[in-house]
């Protein structure tokens, strides 16, 4: 850790669960999930579940959560903290909203089939790519099952995503306990000090058990070696991630150059070989077929250029 480091970053999962998964710092989770929450679904107590799920056999395959929670009527809350991009997060937050719809079933004839609300809520270190095209990115991503007049279908299933990078207000323009939350997770690691705006309620005590002061040797230690885990899965998904999108894009740039003769050659050097080829040709000295098999092309495509020159 540098020198600047003060409280935990709450993307690692050390922070996460310190921060949200303790039985003593459950009123912090309950506070910040009733930031999100529509007023019907608000949580008074909330108890934490096992995270582990198991499928209905043993062959099927299991989902381990985060934090998984259920509050008071049988509400059902996954919370997810996703560290980096993942091609498929979408349909692994539908996978796993299927195990407490499942585990509600009752035995026997008499179960009616109502189910409990049941929430995935996706805090993302990373935003999704269809958000990249749009100027006014939304930081909450709140999605429910409707129908094609966009009427809600089935209101006790919601996926709530939100993309915190898309988060830019500053500490003078925070103005509801939801902005508090989104800017504390935010930036919390790169505090030095305890903001004016966040010294009261609720924030206080996320601040005080976020203290890296108030670690035990062995709490320190983990959280070094999660820190590390964050940094290391961060700088390479990011990496991956960032090739693919260059090399898309060079792709579609080469996309049609040349009649799609010189396809998957960088724009420069598909131009250059076109010079060399229209050179060899107005010389004379070599075939065709020697010409294409210097360039690397087909006789075909030789004979394409002879023709525009000749």
């Amino acid at each position: 850790m540098t020198k600047l480091d003060k409280f935990i970053n709450p993307f690692t999962d050390f922070g996460f669960k310190k921060l949200f998964g303790e039985e003593e710092n459950k009123d912090l989770l309950i506070n910040f999930l009733n930031t999100l929450l529509p007023t019907q679904h608000r949580i008074v107590t909330l108890n934490y579940r096992k995270t582990e799920q198991q499928g209905s056999t043993a062959f099927d395959r299991k989902a381990i959560f985060d934090l998984y929670c259920e509050g008071e009527g049988g509400s059902k809350f996954i919370v997810e903290m996703q560290k980096a991009k993942q091609n498929y997060f979408k349909e692994r937050s539908l996978f796993y909203t299927t195990f407490p719809i499942q585990e509600q079933a009752i035995r026997g004839d008499e179960w009616d089939y109502k189910l409990a609300p049941v929430y995935m809520i996706g805090i993302l270190d990373f935003i999704f790519d269809e958000d990249k095209a749009i100027q006014d990115r939304d930081v909450i991503h709140y999605v429910e099952l409707k129908d094609q007049h966009n009427r809600v279908f089935y209101e006790k299933l919601v996926f709530l995503y939100l993309a915190m990078p898309n988060f830019r207000k500053k500490l003078t323009d925070l103005s509801s306990f939801q902005d508090k939350w989104f800017y504390v997770l935010k930036n919390l690691q790169n505090l030095s000090e305890i903001p004016v705006e966040l010294r009261d309620g609720v924030f206080k005590k996320l601040f005080q058990v976020a203290d890296l002061a108030n670690l035990s040797k062995e709490e320190r230690q983990d959280y070094i070696t999660s820190l590390k885990y964050y940094r290391d899965l961060k700088n390479v998904t990011d990496t991956a991630f960032q090739e693919g999108e260059n090399k898309g894009k060079l792709e579609g740039k080469l996309e049609g150059k040349i009649e799609g003769k010189l396809e998957g050659i960088a724009e420069g050097e598909a131009k250059a070989k076109l010079k060399g080829i229209e050179k060899a040709i107005r010389r004379g000295r070599l075939t065709d077929a020697e010409i294409a098999e210097d360039a690397e092309v087909t006789v075909e495509y030789v004979l394409q250029i002879r023709s525009t020159i000749i």
